[in-house]
């Protein structure tokens, strides 16, 4: 088993210190970045893989270079045994159609052919869904969107999941597809190890997966578009058919705020409060 997780990094909106160029795009060197927690549910369903069906996992990022450090954030959720970063300038305010095509291109370049590629359901910043579906259509893999479960027949090459309907929580369906193929994890995602040899694992492989994380830099292979024999007609902001219009600034909260002090005893007190917050808890 190959498996290769995806992950990016996406600013971090709690530092307040978002910046963008003048044309609108995000600028991710002078940002602070963490890893996109939705990647965390793929991370948990590519470790489960390599638990309880062994192997040999991947992750890999497109970004600046600081995105290195996202990638030792990756690993310590993932057992992986080699990192890739995707960087250079040509690489630079690419849409999701061109970070689909380079990165669909990088997975190409791997040694080995992946049996299975794990993405996150969408990123804290652009929150479009795009990327893992569009980088499955250029590699013309199956896709399996939504799942919350998953197990791996490696005799018959197939993976079975179960996966939301339309993303609705009520209704989950079971469905297969061959290897190799694209997965997009749910939030909903939860692993699970049934036999005590798959917790043993798990114990050993956390344990081990923390120790080389600290040595992450010996693991990284950082890959431009001419490794990747990319044009750069085609990739970054020249490939990106998206047009940015405009953006919005992040607000910043208040340092200080004011606040009133109810006593909960105090019926007379809490009667105008009740009748303010009634109409949110009613959903209007």
């Amino acid at each position: 088993m190959h498996t290769v997780v995806l992950t990016k990094g996406v600013p971090d909106f709690r530092e307040g210190q978002v910046s963008f160029d003048e044309d609108g795009h995000l600028e991710r060197g002078k940002t602070p970045t963490v890893m996109n927690p939705n990647d965390k549910h793929a991370l948990r369903a590519a470790f489960q893989t390599r638990v309880r069906n062994g192997g040999h996992v991947s992750l890999m990022s497109m970004g600046p270079p600081g995105y290195q450090e996202v990638l030792q954030e990756g690993m310590c959720d993932v057992y992986a045994d080699d990192l890739y970063l995707l960087s250079d300038r040509e690489m630079g305010a690419a849409d999701t159609w061109a970070t689909a095509m380079t990165v669909a291109t990088g997975i190409q370049n791997l040694d080995t052919r992946p049996d299975l590629v794990f993405a996150g359901f969408k990123t804290a910043d652009g929150e479009t869904g795009h990327t893992g579906p569009q980088t499955a259509y250029c590699l013309d893999w199956p896709l399996v969107t939504h799942v919350v479960s998953l197990d791996i027949d490696e005799e018959a090459g197939l993976l079975r999941a179960k996966r939301l309907v339309d993303g609705d929580v009520s209704e989950i369906e079971t469905v297969e597809a061959p290897m190799p193929c694209f997965v997009v994890a749910d939030p909903e995602f939860e692993p699970t190890y049934r036999k005590a040899s798959h917790r043993l694992e798990h114990k050993q492989l956390r344990e081990e997966t923390q120790e080389r994380a600290e040595n992450y830099e010996d693991l990284v292979t950082v890959w431009d578009h001419e490794d990747l024999n990319l044009d750069p007609d085609y990739i970054g902001l020249d490939g990106s058919p998206t047009i940015v219009a405009g953006v919005d600034p992040i607000p910043k909260v208040p340092s200080e705020r004011e606040a009133t002090v109810v006593d909960g005893d105090d019926s007379a007190a809490m009667e105008p409060i009740l009748d303010e917050l009634t109409p949110y808890a009613a959903g209007d």
